[in-house]
């Protein structure tokens, strides 16, 4: 069975992180081991919550692993609270990182032109670096503006113009040559305004091609679509998908559960409840 290593925080609230994950790629026939990066009682957007950090107990993962000689077909990375956990992925990406592994690297960083609370500059550096080796990574469009240092006020003044799509690719090709020569920029999120209305999509780019995919815009994000997004994207890749087929099961897996949580009206740190549309990441689209 194909295994898939993924590093990021297990909340017990919140449907985010490796809870996400592993379902996931669970579901998609591969074996989900996770490497946790803290222990949490609920996702940090809660007003309270209990965490427990993992930094210094990583290494201790990924020393087990290398003495049962096990091999990963794909490695996913999300949420990293500082650069001394980026260091311990850099420790099992040496481990672990062959020409046929996938790497999923999600730079979590911010949305919505804001930053998250552990952001830095150290933080921004390391995460640059971890792009650097790659093979896919999945920025939203403020992700995409630190990495690249573009201003990301100036870069979206343009969402209404015919060349905003343009700007973006231009924008996401400077990052993808820091990376790679086969690796992918997919961006998340593009909110895009038109005649016919607001869309959202998502911008794969590789040195050989792009293409672009939305669906009609939602205005409410919950807890833990990203991390559902890159699960879906790194698992569909490490099953032989192309990213813009990956990109298409990712949507067709999400849509309705978002438009479940809206109409639910829940609250967005609850998350949305996916675990009901997890067939649709077997059906055969």
């Amino acid at each position: 069975m194909k295994k898939i290593a993924l590093i990021n925080d297990l909340s017990g609230f919140g449907k985010c992180s490796l809870t996400a994950a592993i379902s996931v790629v669970s579901v998609m026939g591969i074996h989900a081991v996770p490497l946790p990066t803290a222990v949490l009682s609920a996702q940090t957007g809660f007003p309270s919550f209990y965490c427990d950090d993992y930094t210094d107990r990583m290494d201790f993962f990924t020393n087990e692993w290398k003495k049962m000689g096990v091999q990963f077909d794909g490695i996913h990375s999300g949420y990293l609270a500082g650069p001394s956990q980026i260091q311990k992925v850099f420790h099992v990406l040496d481990a672990f990182q062959t020409d046929s592994t996938i790497y999923l690297a999600d730079p979590v960083m911010g949305d919505d032109g804001r930053h998250i609370k552990a952001f830095s500059k150290a933080l921004l550096d390391g995460m640059k670096q971890l792009c650097a080796r790659a093979s896919i990574t999945t920025p939203n469009l403020t992700e995409l503006c630190l990495l690249t240092e573009t201003d990301y006020t100036v870069l979206t003044a343009f969402s209404k113009n015919d060349d905003y799509l343009a700007r973006i690719l231009d924008t996401a090709v400077k990052l993808l040559q820091t990376m790679p020569k086969s690796a992918c920029v997919l961006v998340t999120g593009i909110i895009r305004q038109t005649p016919k209305g607001i869309f959202m999509g998502n911008l794969a780019v590789t040195a050989d091609y792009h293409f672009y995919h939305e669906t009609p815009y939602i205005p409410q994000s919950f807890s833990g679509t990203g991390d559902l997004f890159s699960a879906v994207i790194c698992a569909s890749l490490v099953n032989g998908l192309t990213v813009e087929d990956a990109a298409k099961k990712a949507a067709y897996f999400l849509k309705p559960a978002i438009e479940d949580a809206v109409a639910a009206h829940v609250e967005s740190n609850q998350g949305v409840d996916f675990e009901k549309y997890l067939g649709r990441l077997i059906d055969k689209k």
